[in-house]
Formats: structure tokens, C-alpha cells, sequence
């Protein structure tokens, strides 16, 4: 079948993206799904960081890719044997039926391996290799453009009409689960609520601090208050320090946390670094208390060196803590928010900051490298064809 999808042609086109055309609105041939794979027609999808990485160069990827990775859609057609039940851990039988709204998640899981034998603090072996490659699980392209392949990108490709996704990439959710929300359960909120529950681990009455207010940072922050945690939120645009005010945090900028538990002492027991940076880094190890567990769940470049005092993390019994994906399992832990969500708990809804078309995406990379947006949601109509 063609689709319309937005193609990364080359990375580390310059900004502004809407002038430097890094990406291009494209026609594409979509194979039909082979075995264990699924046709997903995509209904929301966010634009992530992860996104930007990949454009500006900092995390290497082959090209020409068909880019995003955070969305929700509906199976359309089921390739053979994917309706069989696996240790992958995505639904079963009933889960991948066609008419079915599922959430695409970044990283498939193959259920097998050694790392996926540690309940998600490391990642897939077999995924993190397709993701490598710009393949599906099992080495497979189905994207082509005038008769090229066209990778996709951390086996989702969700910037575009229509998906073939492996079924380890996918968990089925109730159709009372919007795609709006559903969309950033793939994503941003497994990393930053992963981040609090799977990596931090606060104890009841235990303070958050996150560093960090874009959409993973903002996403750890309602699941810490989901929980019940006095929760302290970290960014210097105060645009995002209203919102975590409105939603019931403390907010402060970096200088004003780092003045405050300087001058107090008081720092959290558990600081969630989501800005991706290594000055971000080390203002999180500032704030975390002696005993504490700094977790870093932000992707900075790879160049990026941060200073840590080897003597500070002796004397005071520190942990750090790298959680990739918040150290995930997607089919036990997005139930979990689902459950939050449906309790009125976790107002997912907030951290959509704006609803854009396929040919708003140059715009809105520039918006997000701005940091001036949280989550960014294409939504499609599916009257659009090529």
C-alpha cells in the first residue's frame, strides 16, 4: 500500500529546521506484514527528543529514515502467526486482534535474552540491535520510496499514515484509553514515570526532585504525584514551572533548587535527571540527599562529560542510576499508568502542548529545540492517502 510519512534524507541539517528542510513530507510503498508483524494505522504520535537526536546527528542512525517513535493506532491487518501467544509479553491471542487500539513503544522485547532476564533494566539485545540497524525484529525493511528501502526508525516510523511494527513493539489497550493518551504511554511516560517507579523506587513520604521539565521530566513528575510523593520540579523556563505548579509540585529554577538545599540541607532521596545534559546531570547530583539514588533517564550527545566527586558518592552512600526506557517492561508496567489514568490520578492529557499536521514538523523541531513545548502531537486523519 503507499502512505504518506515525514523521511529523514540526511542528519545534522542545520537549523532552523523549517528553513534547512531536514525533513520531507514523502509517498512511500508499505509492504504488507510478514510473520509476527502487524499493519497499524497510526492515530496520534509525539514528537520526542529522541527525534531531534537522530536530525541534528547526535545519535547515529542510518538514513533514509521514516522517523518517530512514540504513538498509538489501530492493528489493521495481522501478519501469520502473530495471533500466537509468546514469552514476548504483548497481549496474547485476544490482544493483537485487527480493530484493536495498541500504543507503539521504542524498544521491542524478544522475552529471551539475557537482558531481557533483567526486568527491564537493560535493554532488548534483539531490539536494541534491529533499533541499530533501522530494521524490524528479525532484520526486515517494509518501507521503500521509488524502490529504496527507507529505515525505520526504533522499529515504530509512527510520523506517517500507516506502520509495519513487529508485535514485540506493541501492547493493546481499551478503547476507552484515548489515542491522544495512549500515544505517550510509549514513550515519554514509560521513561519518565519509569524512571520514578522502576529505577528510583521512592519510599512512602519520600520528596522527587526532577531536572528537567520537557516531556519525559514532566511525565516522571505526575507519576511521583500520582503516587503520593511531595514532588520538587527543576527547569529554567518558567512556563514549565507554571505548569508543574498547576499540577500540584513545588517548581523552582536550577539555581534556586541548588541555593535552597545548599542553604538548608534539604535535599530529595530521589533526583530524576530528564534534561539530557551533563549540567543537568550534576545539578541533579547536587540535589540528591546523602543516601539518596540519582537517576538518569536523559540522552545527552555523546560527547557530553559531566564532573562528579568520586569522594561525595563514598562519604554519603550515593547511588547513581542510568534507566534507558525507565527501565521498562511495556506490556506490565503501561497497564499500570493506564490504571493511574482511569483513576483520575495521572492527567496524562497535560502534557500535550500543541496538535500539529505532517508538514508542521520542520516548525515544530524548532519549537522543541527550543525547549519551548513539552509534547508535541501529530494527529492524523485518515482520509489522507497519496
Amino acid at each position: 500500500m503507499q502512505i504518506v510519512g515525514a523521511v529523514l534524507d540526511r542528519t545534522g541539517a542545520p537549523p532552523p529546521y523549517a528553513v534547512s528542510g531536514a525533513l520531507r513530507t514523502s509517498t512511500l510503498d508499505l509492504d504488507p506484514p510478514g510473520p509476527g508483524e502487524l499493519l497499524v494505522r497510526i492515530e496520534a504520535a509525539g514528537l520526542c527528543h529522541s527525534d531531534l537526536s537522530v536530525v541534528d546527528g547526535s545519535r547515529d542512525r542510518p538514513t533514509p529514515m521514516l522517523l518517530g517513535h512514540e504513538a498509538a493506532g489501530v492493528v489493521e491487518a495481522v501478519g501469520d502467526g502473530t495471533g500466537e501467544d509468546t514469552d514476548g509479553g504483548v497481549g496474547g491471542p485476544d490482544g493483537i486482534a485487527p480493530g484493536r487500539r495498541v500504543v507503539l513503544t521504542f524498544l521491542p522485547r524478544c522475552g529471551t535474552c539475557a537482558a531481557c532476564a533483567t526486568d527491564g533494566r537493560l535493554p532488548c539485545t534483539v531490539g536494541s540491535a534491529a533499533n541499530a540497524a533501522g530494521t524490524l525484529v528479525g532484520g526486515a525493511v517494509r518501507l521503500h520510496r521509488d524502490g529504496a528501502p527507507v529505515r525505520h526508525h526504533l522499529g515504530v516510523s509512527a510520523f506517517a499514515t500507516h506502520a509495519v511494527v513487529h508485535r514485540t513493539s506493541v501492547v493493546p489497550v481499551d478503547d476507552d484509553v484515548p489515542a491522544d493518551v495512549a500515544a505517550l504511554l510509549g514513550c515519554a511516560v514509560l521513561t519518565g514515570g519509569g524512571a520514578v517507579i522502576n529505577a528510583g523506587r521512592p519510599a512512602a513520604g519520600d520528596r522527587v526532585t526532577v531536572v528537567g521539565l520537557g516531556g519525559v521530566g514532566m511525565a516522571a513528575l505526575l507519576v511521583a504525584r500520582a503516587l503520593g510523593h511531595e514532588v520538587l520540579g527543576v527547569d529554567p523556563v518558567p512556563a514549565k514551572l507554571d505548569l508543574a505548579r498547576g499540577l500540584g509540585a513545588t517548581a523552582a529554577t536550577p539555581a534556586e533548587a541548588l541555593d535552597a538545599a545548599l542553604g538548608t540541607g534539604e535535599r530529595a532521596p530521589v533526583v530524576v535527571e530528564a534534561a539530557g545534559s551533563a549540567r543537568a546531570f550534576e545539578t541533579a547530583l547536587a540535589l540528591t540527599a546523602p543516601g539518596g539514588t540519582t537517576v538518569t533517564a536523559g540522552l545527552p550527545g555523546p560527547d557530553a562529560r559531566a564532573s562528579v566527586a568520586p569522594l561525595t558518592l563514598t562519604a554519603e552512600a550515593r547511588t547513581v542510576v542510568g534507566s534507558y526506557l525507565g527501565s521498562s517492561v511495556p506490556s506490565r508496567d503501561i497497564p499500570r499508568y493506564v490504571d493511574l489514568w482511569r483513576a483520575g490520578r495521572l492527567p496524562l492529557e497535560s502534557l500535550v502542548s500543541a496538535r500539529i499536521g505532517l508538514e508542521d514538523l520542520p516548525a515544530a523541531l524548532d519549537r522543541l529545540a527550543a525547549g519551548a513545548e513539552l509534547r508535541q502531537l501529530i494527529t492524523f486523519d485518515e482520509r489522507i492517502t497519496a
